[in-house]
């Protein structure tokens, strides 16, 4: 009698060699902490929330994931297969812009633009749709801003053989359609936040009919259609310390590739900051090596004005969504209803903070500085006229606030900037800008 083959799951490893660049564990900033983050509370008992609460949503070992405090969390080799398809991201010298800057410093940057979906986000959105699938979960429910961590759980729900279901911020959903295009390549369903599609999305548009949405919005219809689907689970792009969790890959990397450049260590880094996923991925291990070795590198965080969470936000508990259906959250807010101006830096309309980058700020483990949406773009056009490359308007906040530092800063100080993905998607915006820009805004090379 012949046994009939098992058919490979999509979770199973291909068996492929994986580069040993590739990091074999995540690093969690929790374990070197001189105080442990404040735990995420109960929306209707104000207690801890436990594993129980969350598993509606989430797969026990995300959940697991989100309270520990082990340094390192080892990738699953599937996982890392997959990462292998554009991991490590470069690290490179800005030698042409420090010219053009006429900077005595020396600037790289990371630039995670070479993933698949164009950003850092696949970095959660591979290991969560992983998880998922593992617990037997075939449909993922999620919200997008700009569309790049759409796209990106679009991405791995496609590779890992699920179905993702995206709410995208309405302002955003008519500016880029190219997002949607993405997603819809990849296999997901795309809708405009607010909805009818959802008792939320509904009550959202009877109050304020002419909405520009919001992320807060966008969660809160995400997470109600996962809550009433048994065979649905919901999936978060930044904000919850697993996703930082996941992101810390670019660090890891960031402090390998220094030092084969010689670099003793990184002086200040620049990384955007909205909901907190790519600044925690490129600073948490950098920080960490201050704490445990005693380095001394300053981290920034550049923050849109327009949604200016850390520099003008309260730091308190809040819902992490419009509607309250998410537990409280201990972080940097402007307040659940805030809704920001339709921005074109999408990915960074969110009116709180991750409570891991709130608590680092608390800390004095990073500043935060605020950033004019014409600044940001006036950089990222100086920036694609010295490097080549188009950063995505996140990424110009970074970029600007770096390149105002670096003109000024000493002999040798070795400068980071965070690219967290690149801007091909989003030339209407920069076209908007550059029509009306002086011509000032051309950089010599």
């Amino acid at each position: 009698m012949t046994t009939a083959p098992v058919a490979a799951r999509s979770t199973d490893p291909l068996g492929i060699e994986v580069p040993s660049t590739v990091p074999t564990h995540w690093y969690n900033l929790a374990a070197d902490l001189p105080e442990p983050t404040p735990p995420h509370l109960h929306p209707g008992t104000k207690e801890p929330l436990g594993p129980a609460d969350l598993a509606p949503l989430f797969p026990m070992a995300l959940i697991e994931q989100e309270v520990t405090t082990e340094r390192y969390v080892e990738i699953p080799q599937t996982v890392r297969e997959i990462y292998a398809l554009w991991r490590p991201s470069p690290l490179i010298r800005a030698h042409r812009l420090e010219r053009a800057l006429g900077s005595r410093a020396r600037i790289y940057y990371k630039y995670e633009g070479v993933s698949p979906a164009g950003s850092h986000k696949p970095n959660t959105a591979v290991a969560q749709a992983y998880y998922n699938a593992v617990e037997g979960v075939t449909r993922l429910t999620t919200e997008t801003g700009a569309g790049q961590w759409g796209a990106s759980l679009s991405l791995a729900c496609a590779l890992l053989g699920m179905t993702c279901e995206v709410w995208q911020v309405r302002s955003s959903y008519d500016a880029k359609p190219y997002r949607r295009f993405q997603m819809e390549t990849y296999g997901s369903v795309c809708h405009s936040s607010p909805s009818e599609l959802t008792e939320a999305g509904r009550a959202m548009l009877a109050a304020d009919p002419d909405t520009t949405g919001s992320l807060g919005m966008a969660i809160s219809e995400a997470v109600e259609v996962a809550a009433k689907d048994p065979g649905a689970h919901y999936s978060l792009g930044s904000v919850l310390n697993h996703v930082m969790l996941h992101q810390s890959v670019i660090g890891q990397e960031v402090l390998v590739q220094l030092e084969e450049a010689g670099e003793r260590q990184a002086d200040v880094v620049f990384g955007c900051a909205g909901g907190g996923s790519n600044l925690a991925g490129l600073t948490f291990p950098l920080i960490g090596q201050n704490l445990r070795e005693g380095t001394t590198t300053r981290v920034v965080a550049c923050e849109p004005a327009a949604c200016p969470s850390l520099t003008q936000g309260e730091y308190r508990y809040d819902h992490g969504d419009v509607a309250g259906l998410t537990p409280l959250l201990k972080m940097h807010t402007l307040g659940k209803d805030f809704v920001p101006p339709a921005i074109h830096a999408g990915g960074l309309r969110y009116h709180g903070m991750a409570p891991m980058v709130s608590h680092a700020l608390n800390l004095g483990l990073l500043s935060a500085v605020a950033v004019e949406q014409d600044d940001a773009f006036r950089a990222g056009v100086q920036f694609a006229r010295a490097e080549g490359i188009i950063p995505a308007p996140e990424s110009t906040h970074a970029v600007a606030a770096a390149m105002d530092h670096a003109r000024t800063a000493p002999e040798g100080e070795v400068i980071v900037i965070g690219l967290s993905g690149n801007g091909v998607l989003d030339l209407p915006a920069y076209g908007s800008y550059v029509r009306r820009a002086p011509a000032s805004t051309a950089v010599p090379t």
